[in-house]
């Protein structure tokens, strides 16, 4: 598996308003800064997950009829980008009739319950389980899964964007499943 965070540097002007004015710049600076990018989405990033080394011009601009002062900054950001075809492991955190949401890094992926197991299976919301009819194999809420990243919607300035996740295929699904499926290929070998 590919690692999708990254560390990327990204440059701004930021606006400190004077009732900031005498304050330490860099805290005042990263502050403004989280609050636009932490969170949010950039489509040719990901999800902006952490702001670090926030680094402002000392010296600021001021425009006519505004008080504040405008700075130059730089600043690392700490990205959650994921790719189509990608594989990823997470953990189910809601069941629906629909299938369930599997958490991989900073968010929700849908797994669709056609995309669980080539089986027909079988949603018990309240207790919060998708079962399969022949293998009997379940997915629940607090299940561990492998799964293959199949279609991603990431819109600026979004927090929750939209990924889609299939677990129909070999040596994906549920963890203890692949560890069964595992073991069985080895006494087939042996």
């Amino acid at each position: 598996m590919i690692c999708l965070f990254m560390v990327v540097e990204l440059q701004d002007v930021v606006r400190i308003p004077p009732n900031q004015f005498g304050k330490d710049l860099v805290e005042v600076t990263q502050n403004i800064l989280r609050k636009k990018y932490e969170s949010m989405i950039i489509p040719e990033l990901g999800y902006i997950i952490w702001l670090t080394n926030v680094k402002p011009d000392p010296i600021g601009k001021v425009v006519p009829g505004d008080g504040a002062s405008y700075h130059q900054v730089s600043f690392q950001v700490l990205t959650f980008y994921p790719k189509v075809q990608e594989v990823v492991e997470g953990e189910v955190v809601e069941v629906t009739d629909f299938g369930a949401f599997v958490r991989i890094g900073p968010t929700d992926s849908l797994l669709h319950i056609s995309q669980i197991i080539d089986d027909y299976v079988t949603s018990d919301t309240k207790r919060g389980v998708i079962t399969a009819a022949q293998t009997k194999r379940t997915l629940k809420v607090g299940s561990k899964i492998r799964a293959r990243i199949t279609a991603i919607s990431l819109s600026r300035g979004e927090s929750i964007g939209k990924i889609g996740i299939t677990c129909r295929q070999q040596y994906l699904g549920g963890l203890d499943w692949i560890e069964e499926d595992i073991k069985k290929a080895e006494k087939t070998e042996g």
